[in-house]
C-alpha cells in the first residue's frame, strides 16, 4: 500500500475515535418543575392564545409562518423554542395582537403571557452562568491557510483548493455548519504534500500535477464547464513552483471559429509569451496544448491568452415559402474556449538547496546513536504547535513508529520525518479544534477551559490562527489568564489582528458580497473594478482604523471622517485627494457619516437597477439592530412585477397593502427610504430620475426623522443600546463559533456594562467578550428541559 493511501486512511478511523471520545448526547438534566409549568400552559396560556391568537395561527392558520395547533404540550413548545421567542418579543412589544384587533389583552395578561415564556422557556439563573457549548469543528479555509504559514513559514494558501466553507449566523466559522464532505479528506492529504514539499528538503521531488478547472481560472467571462474569451484578453492561473527546475503547461482549448482567419491564442508565463499557436479544432474536438518551461521557486502568472477577436453582424435579405421578404441578421463571432490549464512538475533530478524552513524544522542533527531521539525532539516541537498543546506520549509513539517504518524502507532521515509529519497535518488534532472536558455527556457539568485551550480559543477569535509563542509560554506556565488583559492588548497591536477586518468586518458588514454585485453597465457604466476595490477598502479601512486607534465603536455609526484614494473622492465629489493611496478624509458638510453612508454597504444592498430601500432596511435590521425580519411569506410577488409607474415608494406601497406583507415592511421601509438620497452605487443625489426624493419616515418605536442624517443620530443615540447589543452578539458569536442563545444573556449584558464603562472603546469590547463565561468555559452536550427530571 503507498504511504500517502495508508495515511489517509489514518483520518476517518482517528476523527470517528476522537469524536467518540469528545460527543455522545445523553443530556443530565437540571431541576426544573415540569408539573407546575404544564398545567400553567393547560390553564392559563393556552386559553389566551386562544382568545386572541387563534384567528390567524391556529386550525390550520399559520399567518407569518406561525401556528400554534401543535403546542398544546409542553413538550412540543420546548422543541420549538424559536417561535416562542418571536411570540414573547412580538407580546412584550405590542406588535401582536395586531392593533386593528378590537380585542386585546390586559396589560397583566400580557405580564403574564411573556413570563411563563421566559420562565418555562428561557430560565437562566445568574448565580449559575450556563455557558454553553461550542460544536467540534473543523478549521475553516482562512483559518488552515494561517496555521499552516504560522506553523512551518510557507507563503502559500493551499486550502484555496479546498471546496468553500458553509455559513452559519453569518460567519464561515460555526461548528454546525463546517461540514467534512469526502473529497476534503483527499484535498487534506495533498495539501500536506504540497506543504512538506515546500518545507522540508528531502531529495529530488517527485513530479505533481495541478489542474485548474474554469471556476480557477481567472480573467474570463466563462461560466459552467469553459473559460470563455470572447474579446482580446487573456485567462490566467497562479502558480506556486515548490522549487528551480522543469515543468509543463498544458491547456485543453478550442475555437469559435469565423472570419478569414483561425482562433490565435498565445502561452504566456508571467506576462512573457512563451508560444503564439493556432487553434484550429472546434467544439467536438479539443486539443490539448503543452509547453515546456522552467520557473523558478515561487507564485507565477499562468496565461492563456486571445489573440484576435472578430465579430460582425450582417443583415441577409431572405424569401420565405409565400414569396415575402424578410431580413435576418447573422452574427458571426471569433471566441476562445479553454476547457482546463494543468501544471506538472517539477522535473529535475536536482536536490534543492537547504533553506530556512527546512532548517527551522531540523534544527538539530542526527549521530549515529541519536537518530530516534533527534526525531522525536523534532516530531515533539511540531506536533506540540500542530495540536496546540502538548503531544501526548502515545501520540508520538504513533508518529515514531511511522518514522521507523520510513526508515527500514530506506528514506533518509528527512523523508523519514516527513512521513510521519504527514500524520500531523492530517491528523484530527490539528484539522480540528477541540476541547476535550471529562464530562461531555453532562449539560449540568461546567468546566473551565484549559489554559491551552484558551489560547486556542483567543489567537482563532482576533488572528484567524494557531497561538503563536508567547501564548504557547503563558499557557504551559498555567500564567494566562492572569495576563489575559495584556495578551489581547498585544494581540490587537499585532498586525495578525488584520484578521478582525478581513474576516469579521467582512462578514459583520457583509462586504464579501461586493465582489459578487454586478450594477448595470449602462445605467453604471462609472462602475469598474478600482472603483469596487475603493469601496471595500473604504470600509476596511474605518474599521481598522476604530481598532488600531481603540476608538468608540459608535464611530461605526457617527464617524464624520473616512479613508479614500482619488478614485473614492471622485466618486463621492470629494475634492483635495489624489493618487491611489488611501488618506484620512474629513466629512463635515457631506451628509456622511458612518458606514451606513459608505458606498460599499449603499451598493451592496442595491439590485443591479436601482435602489432596494427593502434590501438596505433589512441590512440595517440584521446588522445595525439585531433585529432580522422573518423570511417573506410564500407567493408574493416581486415589486417590479407589481406596479411598473409612479415613484419607488409609491411602487412599494403596493406591498405594505398586503397584510401580510405590512408588518415586516413597516420596520424594514422607512429605515431604507431614509437613504434614498444615495444611488445604487454609492452616488448622492437630490433626486430620482425627475422625481422628487421623500426620505421621511417612523420607526415602529415611534422615533421620527427627516433624512438619513437624521436616523443616523438615532440609531446611534435613542437606539444605542439596540447597536451595542447587536455588535456585541456579533463579535461573541464570531468568537465562540456559535449562534447566540438564550443563555447568553447574561453574558451580553456584562459585555454592554463593560463596553459603556470603559468609554465604548474597541479594546473593551474585545476584552469582555474573551473575559465571559461563553469564553472562558464550557459544558456538557444536551437540552436539559427535553429530558425527564429523575
Amino acid at each position: 500500500m503507498p504511504k500517502s493511501l495508508s495515511i489517509l486512511l489514518l483520518i476517518p478511523v482517528a476523527l470517528l475515535a476522537w469524536l467518540g471520545a469528545v460527543k455522545a448526547p445523553k443530556s443530565a438534566p437540571p431541576r426544573f418543575d415540569r408539573t407546575a409549568a404544564e398545567a400553567r400552559l393547560r390553564e392559563t396560556v393556552l386559553p389566551v392564545l386562544k382568545e386572541h391568537c387563534w384567528d390567524c395561527h391556529g386550525d390550520a392558520e399559520a399567518k407569518g409562518g406561525v401556528n400554534f395547533d401543535a403546542h398544546t404540550n409542553l413538550m412540543a413548545v420546548l422543541r420549538d423554542r424559536g417561535t416562542w421567542e418571536r411570540v414573547m418579543q412580538t407580546v412584550r412589544s405590542g406588535e401582536m395582537p395586531p392593533k386593528k384587533r378590537k380585542s386585546q389583552p390586559a396589560a397583566e395578561v400580557r405580564t403574564n403571557l411573556v413570563t411563563w415564556i421566559e420562565q418555562t422557556l428561557f430560565p437562566i439563573d445568574p448565580a449559575r452562568p450556563d455557558p454553553g457549548r461550542v460544536t467540534l469543528r473543523r478549521l475553516n479555509r482562512v483559518e488552515y491557510n494561517n496555521t499552516v504559514h504560522d506553523l512551518f513559514g510557507v507563503d502559500f494558501q493551499p486550502a484555496d483548493d479546498f471546496p468553500q466553507d458553509d455559513v452559519g449566523y453569518g460567519f464561515d466559522n460555526i461548528g454546525d455548519v463546517l461540514s467534512m464532505p469526502p473529497i476534503l479528506l483527499e484535498k487534506y492529504l495533498n495539501a500536506a504534500e504540497a506543504i512538506l514539499d515546500r518545507a522540508i528538503v528531502s531529495g529530488p521531488l517527485s513530479p505533481k500535477t495541478r489542474r485548474f478547472n474554469p471556476a480557477q481560472i481567472q480573467g474570463h467571462a466563462g461560466g459552467g464547464a469553459l473559460a470563455t474569451l470572447s474579446t482580446q484578453g487573456e485567462a490566467f492561473v497562479e502558480y506556486e513552483a515548490p522549487v528551480p527546475g522543469e515543468y509543463v503547461l498544458k491547456v485543453q482549448a478550442y475555437g469559435d471559429q469565423a472570419g478569414p482567419e483561425k482562433v490565435q491564442m498565445a502561452l504566456r508565463a508571467d506576462g512573457r509569451d512563451l508560444e503564439t499557436l493556432e487553434v484550429r479544432r472546434g467544439r467536438d474536438n479539443p486539443k490539448l496544448h503543452e509547453h515546456r518551461l522552467r520557473l523558478e521557486p515561487g507564485r507565477h502568472r499562468l496565461a492563456v491568452a486571445f489573440l484576435n477577436d472578430f465579430y460582425r453582424e450582417t443583415q441577409l435579405v431572405r424569401t420565405n415559402a409565400k414569396g415575402k421578404t424578410y431580413t435576418e441578421k447573422k452574427i458571426e463571432d471569433r471566441n476562445l474556449q479553454v476547457g482546463f490549464i494543468e501544471v506538472a512538475g517539477p522535473y529535475s533530478d536536482a536536490v534543492p538547496p537547504l533553506h530556512e524552513l527546512h532548517r527551522r524544522i531540523f534544527f538539530k542533527a542526527p549521530g549515529p546513536k541519536t537518530t530516534q531521539s533527534v526525531a522525536r525532539e523534532i516530531l515533539q516541537r511540531v506536533a506540540d504547535r500542530a495540536y496546540r498543546r502538548p503531544a501526548t506520549a502515545a501520540e508520538l509513539d504513533g508518529l515514531m513508529g511511522l518514522f521507523s517504518k520510513a526508515r527500514e524502507s530506506g528514506d533518509s532521515f528527512e523523508a523519514s520525518v516527513k512521513q510521519a509529519l504527514m500524520a500531523v497535518l492530517v491528523s484530527p488534532h490539528f484539522l480540528f479544534r477541540g476541547e476535550i472536558q471529562g464530562d461531555p455527556d453532562n449539560p449540568r457539568q461546567t468546566q473551565r477551559l484549559s489554559e491551552y485551550a484558551l489560547a486556542s480559543r483567543l489567537s482563532y477569535f482576533l488572528w484567524s490562527s494557531m497561538p503563536d509563542d508567547e501564548l504557547f509560554r503563558l499557557a504551559g506556565q498555567g500564567r494566562l489568564r492572569r495576563n489575559l488583559s495584556g495578551q489581547v492588548r498585544r494581540m490587537l497591536a499585532d498586525p495578525k489582528s488584520r484578521a478582525l477586518v478581513d474576516n469579521f468586518a467582512g462578514q459583520w458588514l457583509q462586504l464579501r458580497t461586493l465582489d459578487i454585485v454586478a450594477p448595470d453597465e449602462k445605467l453604471f457604466p462609472g462602475f469598474d473594478a478600482p472603483l469596487r476595490t475603493a469601496l471595500r477598502r473604504e470600509t476596511e479601512a474605518l474599521f481598522e482604523h476604530i481598532l488600531r486607534k481603540d476608538r468608540p465603536v459608535t464611530e461605526f455609526l457617527t464617524a464624520d471622517y473616512t479613508f479614500a484614494n482619488e478614485r473614492l473622492a471622485q466618486h463621492y465629489g470629494l475634492k483635495g485627494v489624489q493618487g491611489p493611496e488611501f488618506v484620512r478624509v474629513s466629512l463635515k458638510g457631506t451628509g456622511r457619516s458612518g458606514v451606513l453612508t459608505h458606498g460599499s454597504v449603499l451598493t451592496l444592498t442595491s439590485n443591479p437597477n436601482r435602489t432596494s430601500p427593502v434590501k438596505r432596511g433589512k441590512w440595517i435590521l440584521e446588522n445595525i439592530l439585531a433585529s432580522p425580519p422573518p423570511p417573506p411569506p410564500p407567493g408574493v410577488p416581486a415589486l417590479e412585477s407589481k406596479e411598473t409607474h409612479g415613484t419607488l415608494r409609491q411602487r412599494m406601497d403596493a406591498h405594505r397593502d398586503n397584510p401580510m406583507c405590512a408588518s415586516c415592511h413597516a420596520k424594514m421601509d422607512p429605515l431604507g427610504f431614509a437613504f434614498e438620497h444615495f444611488d445604487a452605487v454609492g452616488r448622492f443625489r437630490e433626486k430620482d430620475g425627475q422625481e422628487a426624493l421623500d426620505t421621511r419616515g417612523e420607526l415602529v418605536s415611534g422615533e421620527r426623522f427627516a433624512d438619513h442624517a437624521e436616523l443616523s443620530r438615532v440609531l446611534s443615540e435613542t437606539r444605542q443600546a439596540d447597536f451595542l447589543r447587536c455588535l456585541g452578539e456579533k463579535v461573541l458569536t464570531y468568537a465562540l463559533g456559535r449562534g447566540i442563545e438564550y443563555y447568553d444573556r447574561p453574558a451580553l449584558a456584562a459585555i454592554d456594562a463593560r463596553v459603556r464603562q470603559k468609554g465604548f472603546r474597541f479594546s473593551a469590547l474585545i476584552e469582555a467578550v474573551v473575559e465571559s463565561v461563553p469564553f472562558q468555559y464550557r459544558r456538557g452536550d444536551g437540552d436539559p428541559l427535553l429530558v425527564e427530571a429523575p
